[in-house]
């Protein structure tokens, strides 16, 4: 028998240490909390299976999901998100737990199916099981790249749902006025007012620098620098930068005005997205807008695209328009005082 109880994690292990061929085949492994002895001894007989066909070079190895994660989450412990990234995988161990990198297609499908979540106890919105399945594909492969665990993508038969819930909610310049107006506290009129002018998030401008008539961020969340031009009409919010209150305090002032105004269902967040529909409307370019807000991937922006529609009308209609002799070219004319 290769299994024990361990009492220090409180749970079964799994121990193997042979010989076989010549050649020492050893492995440790925790199982999943609240596994019963019969489902530690199935899996015993099933996992010393795999390592004695392994050993003989009856089947080639077929690594464990759990030792991928592991790899990832001891790789990536320097990164902001780590905390993150080991709570969500550690949500899924459920349908990962003790299975080989062949079964990838058919956990993915385990996590995704709904009833199969319900019956783990586990009720997830659809984002959610698409970003967990997105780490464990990852740490999968990060095991395959990093770490030679085998010898080709095991990720490639992995289906992800697709989800679309982007939020398309935008608030026009007035609406940004009203919740300005209705804003008890003057550092959550400059949230509103800045975040409608930058397209900066709240955490950022929590933590932003201001010098040199410019917003500052040495730490973004995609890691990279990013400055932004102060507008005009933010000048007498830059006092109150960085924001000093706590953010549930900020989002609490924020939810009063809104409320105020009747209009709920403008997030915070839909500032940022503001401040890119005033841009795109404006005729900017969307790699411009997706420098100002900070996309490292151009497809962050492109949920933006259909914003440009009365853009593209306009230039599809100079196609083939003739050009009136009378009209002098807008660079020619002579500029207004």
């Amino acid at each position: 028998m290769s299994i024990r109880w361990d009492t220090r994690n409180k749970r079964w292990r799994f121990e193997f240490d042979r010989v076989i061929e010549g050649r020492r085949q050893r492995t440790s492994r925790l199982l999943p909390q609240g596994w019963t002895q019969a489902q530690a001894d199935a899996f015993d007989r099933k996992e010393s299976g795999r390592l004695y066909a392994v050993g003989t070079g009856i089947q080639p190895a077929d690594p464990l999901i759990d030792d991928a994660v592991l790899h990832y989450l001891r790789d990536k412990s320097h990164l902001k998100s780590f905390v993150s990234a080991r709570e969500n995988l550690g949500q899924i161990a459920w349908a990962y737990s003790g299975k080989p990198f062949s079964a990838l297609p058919q956990v993915a499908k385990l996590i995704s199916d709904t009833r199969e979540g319900v019956r783990a106890g586990v009720i997830l919105k659809p984002a959610t099981i698409k970003n967990r399945l997105a780490l464990l594909k990852a740490a999968c492969r990060w095991g395959w790249k990093k770490h030679a665990m085998c010898q080709s993508d095991p990720t490639g038969r992995m289906q992800l749902p697709e989800v679309r819930n982007e939020r398309h909610v935008y608030a026009s310049r007035k609406q940004m006025l009203q919740l300005a107006r209705a804003a008890d506290r003057p550092d959550v009129r400059a949230l509103i007012r800045t975040a409608f002018y930058t397209g900066m998030r709240l955490g950022e401008l929590m933590r932003v620098e201001v010098s040199g008539g410019a917003l500052h961020l040495s730490d973004t969340k995609n890691g990279d620098r990013r400055s932004i031009p102060a507008h005009p009409r933010i000048a007498t919010c830059l006092r109150y930068l960085p924001l000093a209150a706590g953010k549930r305090t900020l989002q609490a002032g924020y939810a009063r005005a809104r409320r105020a105004v009747g209009l709920g269902h403008v997030r915070i967040h839909d500032l940022r997205h503001s401040a890119a529909s005033e841009m795109v409307n404006a005729g900017v370019g969307l790699f411009t807008v997706g420098a100002v807000l900070g996309h490292k991937d151009a497809r962050s922006t492109k949920r933006y695209s259909h914003l440009t529609s009365d853009t593209l009308a306009d230039a599809v209609g100079t196609i083939g328009r003739r050009k009136s002799p009378h009209t002098a070219k807008e660079k020619d004319r002579p500029k207004a005082a």
